[in-house]
């Protein structure tokens, strides 16, 4: 698959990320995290979905665009696979979620995804709960 256009969302870890929510993933500009908030898996993001590049936010707003989005928390790295829609938003100016289903927001990103906070590999989630660690959110849209 080749894709066009990207942009990235770069983020911290916290020692309140649990990711465990089965239908949603996460990241925040907040800059604090509690336990309720079990799909976050990162905060004081540099982004939220409201900054995204208007080029990148424009291929999102296609019917059925074709979203990857790599989590790269160094050594590791994690694929998930998801798509836009022509009803997707992007206005949010705090949050950027993913999710398994097809409700959408003003947070939502990407719809209909592969992977949720879950289902995230736990070396991952494990080294997000130092809040030393910084992650990359990888958005590429073909």
């Amino acid at each position: 698959m080749r894709f066009l256009i990207s942009d990235e969302v770069i983020f911290k870890g916290h020692p309140n990320v649990q990711s465990l929510h089965a239908r949603t993933i996460e990241i925040t500009k907040d800059k604090d995290l509690t336990l309720n908030g079990d799909c976050i898996i990162g905060i004081n993001a540099n982004k939220a979905c409201k900054d995204l590049n208007s080029g990148i936010k424009h291929r999102i707003k296609k019917k059925d665009s074709l979203i990857e989005i790599e989590l790269i928390v160094e050594p590791y790295n994690f694929i998930i696979k998801g798509f836009g829609s022509n009803k997707i938003l992007l206005t949010n100016e705090e949050d950027i979620v993913l999710r398994k289903s097809n409700f959408i927001c003003d947070r939502t990103l990407s719809i209909n995804c592969n992977f949720s906070s879950f289902e995230i590999p736990r070396v991952i989630v494990d080294s997000l709960k130092d809040s030393s660690k910084t992650g990359i959110m990888l958005i590429k849209v073909e």
